[in-house]
């Protein structure tokens, strides 16, 4: 007979069903990886010519500057507004909610049209100073600049949601403590709640960087060469695939390099109160003389990366309607956008389940590398994941090949990381010391799963589903090259349009887009609202 404590162990620390599950879906989601290998190790490539070679190495220095730059940018706009619309008197506050986590509903691909066509050289500003004060000259949008901006302001809301359910969730007995002993806000923020901050700084941060590695559309319209534009003109305009092979390879070593530094830095940390889950709520801090200058900074931070998006595509569409152009709606791409998105958001919590249990209860060598090799495909472009899928559908599973299963699974691939993390900040949030209560009073394990886990982490599974249906509705390059012939989203059609600069076609299913995407920002927030106190 096993003493409780021993089964409680047992349970937590040797399950093979975990770990045959999470190696399957980890196998599955190595598989474009496994592509690249075969690409790259041909006769006659020699590798280390071609990563140390100029355009390399530009490329290499490319790309770390601006994940660099945009992950630092994003967090400067994040932790302010974070720790402004949670702690503080600010005006309006939930209108700020709302708002600053609208730029997730904006896809990069938006982003960088509406900025160009708004602030580049001959956009709708130049053109409006030009009439006014004769302005010929105009700052230039294109290159680091331009990629950095937009990248910074639609990915910060990344960071912000993390930040935000932290300090929903912190206790504040340290922090009123040291008031108490007469520490300055300031200091207080500094030495107790910045450290405790850390983890989901590092957990959205980790998101953002890898966003910036995998963009394509951005880049590709702001004309900076990162390794995702240099793939993708390796792709399509050159015979010889292996150099875009051993490209998206470097990625993946950066990646893993990057995701293991953030693994250490979590080292052995807990996230979940030791203490009673009924601490008082604290008071709301008044900003006082800085009211303004806060209101000042979310209204800054709104403009340009809601307000202008919005105002754009309401302008060239009202342009178009002016002009006589007709309003088309193509509503079998906005069909097709939303279903697929829909189907990917709910096959892949069954997937990701075993997955996210197998790496936040077990600290093993096997659980590390799992949780690594499943966050590497979220930095990988698109277009290499769908390429991969094609020469296996090709030539494996020739039935499959075009079809829309093998689009959903090219989505799965892309976009369990984010369920994952979003699986796993729950559970870790969540007391083992419940679990193993109710382990030891006889519960079975799938009492315990069904009964007590899986409602406990409901809002990180709900948030996981809203934020893979996002993302999948804004995804281009696997659309572009795995969807089935006569298959278009409203992805393409932007794309096409932009390509051709047709501004005022791309704008109606730009701002449809965008409108569908904040659907799943209201789940979010609404179970934000609802499951606030849940912990």
């Amino acid at each position: 007979m096993l003493y409780p404590y021993k089964r409680f162990r047992l349970f937590f620390r040797k399950s093979p069903t975990l770990f045959i599950l999470s190696s399957t879906v980890t196998f599955v989601l190595f598989l474009p990886v496994l592509y690249l290998f075969l690409r790259a190790y041909e006769p006659d490539i020699h590798i280390p010519s071609f990563i140390f070679q100029e355009n390399t190495l530009k490329i290499l220095l490319n790309t770390l500057l601006l994940a660099l730059a945009v992950t630092f940018s994003a967090t400067m706009i994040a932790l302010p507004l974070a720790w402004l619309t949670v702690k503080t008197d600010l005006p309006w506050r939930r209108f700020w909610t709302v708002l600053t986590m609208l730029p997730l509903s904006i896809p990069s691909l938006i982003g960088g049209f509406t900025f160009i066509s708004a602030l580049g050289q001959g956009g709708i500003v130049h053109s409006f100073l030009q009439n006014i004060f004769h302005l010929q000259k105009f700052p230039n949008i294109y290159g680091f600049t331009g990629a950095w901006l937009v990248l910074s302001l639609l990915c910060y809301p990344y960071i912000l949601l993390s930040v935000r359910g932290t300090l929903q969730k912190m206790g504040h007995s340290q922090e009123e403590a040291a008031l108490i002993l007469g520490k300055s806000r300031w200091q207080v923020f500094k030495k107790i709640t910045l450290p405790r901050l850390r983890p989901s700084i590092s957990a959205g941060a980790l998101l953002v960087t890898l966003y910036t590695f995998s963009d394509f559309a951005a880049v590709s319209l702001l004309q900076f060469n990162t390794f995702t534009r240099a793939i993708y003109l390796e792709y399509q305009g050159s015979f010889n695939r292996s150099y875009a092979a051993i490209l998206s390879l470097l990625l993946v070593f950066i990646t893993t390099i990057i995701i293991s530094l953030e693994i250490w830095t979590r080292k052995k940390a807990r996230y979940f109160n030791t203490g009673s889950c009924s601490e008082r709520v604290a008071d709301t801090i008044p900003l006082g003389k800085w009211k303004v200058p806060a209101f000042l900074f979310c209204s800054i931070i709104v403009l340009f990366s809601v307000v202008l998006p919005f105002s754009v595509c309401s302008y060239w569409i009202i342009r178009g309607l002016l002009q006589g152009e007709p309003l088309i709606i193509r509503w079998k791409a906005v069909l097709n956008s939303f279903f697929v998105s829909l189907y990917t958001a709910l096959l892949i919590i069954p997937i990701t389940i075993p997955t996210a249990f197998f790496t936040s209860r077990y600290q093993t060598m096997s659980s590390k590398l799992i949780e690594k090799t499943s966050y590497i495909t979220f930095a990988l472009p698109g277009i290499v994941i769908a390429l991969s899928l094609v020469f296996f559908g090709a030539n494996y599973l020739p039935h499959f090949y075009q079809t829309l299963p093998l689009l959903i699974f090219a989505y799965i691939i892309l976009f369990f990381p984010q369920m994952l993390g979003c699986l796993r900040s729950s559970l870790l949030h969540v007391n083992p010391h419940i679990e193993q209560s109710a382990f030891t009073l006889g519960c079975s394990r799938q009492k315990v799963l069904f009964r007590l886990t899986l409602p406990l982490i409901k809002p990180g599974i709900v948030a996981g589903s809203a934020l893979v249906f996002l993302t999948a509705m804004k995804e281009l390059p696997a659309t572009l090259l795995l969807a089935p012939i006569g298959f278009r989203t409203l992805t393409t059609e932007i794309w096409n349009a932009t390509t051709e600069a047709f501004y005022v076609r791309a704008a109606f299913p730009s701002l449809l887009l965008m409108i569908l995407s904040s659907l799943s920002l209201g789940v979010m927030y609404y179970q934000d609202k609802r499951d606030e106190n849940f912990f």
